[in-house]
């Protein structure tokens, strides 16, 4: 008879040796996660723990949006633990964003939602972006405008363009989140995106879009005909 060895038994409850036998798309989030844990404690193992994590954020969409503060008060997961799952949760961030910009073309709304919907879909506040851009579309950088709710006193023209003239902006791009994951611009959000493209027309800096981020989802002003 075949003897079994230990390191066939139960290999779903030790993630790393399941990564090396499968491959790591075939572990769960929870074994991903327990990875990032590395340890259990004297209770419970670090599947254990994950499950725990999931179980009180009702999964990854909502660690997301914990605060490292709240984490910590899960039994089992001190600083050291929280840091490396939201160090992690912020690289896989930046990571998508990179392969977004050398993925895709800035020439169309899609592109532009599909670099930004990763960092900003989760946001638990709006955030005001703005992405620059060369004569021909290439992106120069992208910069923090404002937090908070998105109104005229926050959102001047002269702030937006005093960066796009420092850069040597050809064109812009206003890119902001809806926190409550529904697109569709407010009021205030077509009054500031009129009043911008108006004062980029007097500078010879286009406005070239304005693109609000969903959950999943995004508008564009210019597909809406706001500005043209």
């Amino acid at each position: 008879m075949e003897k079994i060895k230990i390191k066939d038994i139960e290999v779903s409850s030790r993630p790393r040796e399941k990564m090396a036998l499968e491959g790591i798309d075939k572990l769960t989030n929870e074994e991903l996660l327990a990875i990032l844990i590395n340890t259990g404690n004297r209770e419970t193992s670090a599947i254990g723990l994950a499950e725990n994590i999931l179980k009180h954020t009702s999964g990854i969409k909502g660690l997301v949006h914990t605060d490292m503060s709240i984490l910590q008060k899960i039994k089992g997961i001190g600083p050291a633990k929280a840091t490396t799952i939201f160090a992690a949760i912020e690289l896989s961030k930046r990571i998508s964003k990179l392969r977004s910009r050398d993925k895709f073309s800035v020439e169309s709304p899609e592109s532009i939602a599909d670099i930004f919907m990763e960092e900003m879909r989760y946001k638990n506040k709006e955030i005001v972006k703005l992405l620059m851009l060369d004569t021909k579309n290439n992106i120069i950088t992208d910069v923090l405008i404002s937090e908070g709710s998105l109104n005229a006193s926050i959102v001047h023209p002269r702030e937006v363009f005093l960066e796009a003239i420092k850069r040597s902006a050809n064109r812009i791009v206003l890119v902001h989140n809806h926190p409550s994951g529904d697109p569709m611009p407010s009021n205030e959000d077509i009054k500031i995106t009129k009043r911008i493209y108006d004062a980029g027309k007097l500078l010879g800096i286009e406005l070239l879009d304005h693109i609000i981020i969903g959950d999943g989802k995004y508008c564009s002003l210019r597909e809406m005909q706001y500005i043209s």
